[in-house]
């Protein structure tokens, strides 16, 4: 039941909005849908934890430990941008950017977009995921064309042709697995569960190859360079809340779905040629986040390059091999997620107040939007790793990861990234924060339904760390236990 309902919900909250009177009113019912999502999703993960098995719904839908995990990390950020929305929404209406009727489209798109995530995890068969993951960019595309400017339509139609061209490359190499299961004679399905029980014995040439176009396909969803091209554009154009959706879980669910590939690779032809591939990818978003972090001039586009580069730290975390590595990358989901989340909120209010997206003209945020200026600061030291905030843990073991490996070059360059990362952050942020307060800005009013987000996501991110810290070994058994080192 708990799989019918988290898939349930959504649906009937897009079905919901045609019945609903006005917008604003069908905010809270959002909200509240949410919660009860973010209620089931913890049950889930209690229930398959505790229990060390699967739990099924009609035979195609299967939640393990790793999907609940996803299915979690998936509603606190729906769970928070639901709430973010109902005064990001409301204050568009009443500025005249978008009409009632516009407002209702809109929590139609954000509730299909929720839908089309969480089934990416929850469907047994590696084609109906590829399916799923297809759906999120079509959906999607609409919320980042939503304000149908010059820019937003572009970026919409950047992001549908990049992202479409990369998930046909996922689809080659589905159909490639699906050829290596079907010659070695043990399964006639694309189950998963089945897959990874077989592995062994597929053709492990067909398996590298499909691999390869598994990685190219669903790298491009997941923002691994260099097939990152659509991200930045989609990220800034996109309506305020939807860029933290599109940040903090849309990229995590392609990653769940190289991970699912990646067991089977694993199984079939030996961690080492999974691990190099990733831990390469990683490394370049790494460096190519780094140059266009130093030279950015968009606000949004600024965090939309950071998104690139904790995707590439979460690569090579699962492209060490190490128990640490894995657990600091899968940590790493969760800790960027709520943390970019709460850094586009800010940057929406942002750029909504100063009416721009260039860091140069917003200046004295803190003045004009105090609750936002304060929450933007710690969200910045936050998401450049700065202790003793969640990110650092992550971060943190993930490099222990690497030197227990020995792969003291990539332990060096994650830290000679990070450190340049961080000064920029500091140099750019101290600047909109603390600057002199343009002569036509006045202090902003902020909802409160938007503070109520803000201080969600700040407790999660502030609480996480020594949670993480205490329960380290804990969670490494747990690892060590379920995934195929």
């Amino acid at each position: 039941m708990l799989l019918i309902f988290l898939l349930g919900v959504p649906l009937l909250l897009a079905a919901g909005i045609f019945l609903a009177r006005d917008a604003r009113s069908f905010g809270i019912v959002n909200v509240l849908g949410y919660f009860g999502m973010l209620i089931a999703s913890v049950l889930l993960l209690r229930e398959v934890v505790v229990n060390n098995g699967l739990v099924t719904a009609y035979h195609f839908l299967v939640a393990d430990t790793l999907s609940a995990y996803f299915i979690f990390v998936i509603a606190v950020v729906a769970l928070a941008t639901a709430l973010y929305s109902i005064g990001y929404i409301n204050k568009d209406i009443a500025q005249g950017s978008i009409s009632g009727k516009k407002a209702k489209t809109y929590y139609l798109l954000f509730n299909l977009f929720c839908f089309s995530m969480f089934l990416v995890p929850l469907v047994n068969n590696l084609g109906l995921m590829w399916v799923a993951i297809e759906m999120t960019t079509l959906v999607s595309a609409f919320l980042v064309g939503f304000y149908n400017t010059k820019k937003s339509v572009e970026a919409a139609w950047k992001y549908i042709i990049i992202c479409s061209a990369g998930i046909i490359f996922a689809l080659l190499g589905t159909i490639l697995f699906s050829y290596a299961f079907s010659i070695s004679g043990c399964m006639k399905s694309l189950n998963w569960t089945e897959a990874v029980s077989t592995a062994s014995a597929l053709d492990p040439k067909v398996i590298k190859i499909a691999f390869i176009f598994i990685l190219v396909g669903y790298g491009t969803k997941a923002g691994l360079a260099p097939m990152h091209n659509w991200l930045p554009d989609a990220h800034s154009q996109a309506v305020g809340p939807v860029s933290a959706l599109l940040s903090g879980v849309l990229l995590k669910t392609a990653i769940y779905a190289i991970l699912r590939f990646g067991f089977i690779v694993i199984k079939s032809v030996g961690f080492a040629y999974f691990g190099h591939l990733l831990l390469l990818l990683g490394i370049v978003s790494l460096a190519i986040s780094c140059c266009f972090i130093l030279i950015q001039k968009d606000l949004k586009r600024l965090l939309a390059y950071s998104s690139i580069e904790h995707i590439g730290i979460i690569a090579i975390g699962l492209g060490l091999g190490t128990p640490w590595g894995f657990l600091g990358a899968l940590l790493h989901i969760f800790n960027h997620a709520v943390t970019k989340s709460l850094m586009f909120f800010g940057a929406s209010n942002m750029v909504r107040a100063y009416n721009t997206h260039n860091l140069h003209s917003i200046r004295g945020v803190i003045k004009a939007l105090p609750y936002t200026g304060i929450i933007v600061l710690l969200g910045m030291f936050a998401l450049t790793g700065f202790p003793p905030f969640s990110i650092f843990i992550s971060e943190f073991l993930i490099i222990m990861g690497a030197f227990n490996k020995g792969a003291y070059v990539v332990a060096g360059a994650i830290l000679l990234f990070l450190v340049v990362i961080f000064g920029a952050f500091i140099y750019r942020f101290s600047e909109m924060l603390f600057g002199h307060l343009p002569k036509n800005m006045t202090v902003q009013k902020e909802p409160l339904s938007g503070k109520i987000a803000f201080a969600f996501l700040l407790i999660l991110i502030c609480a996480t760390g020594p949670a993480l810290i205490y329960f380290r070994e804990d969670l490494l058994c747990l690892v060590q236990i379920l995934l195929p080192l």
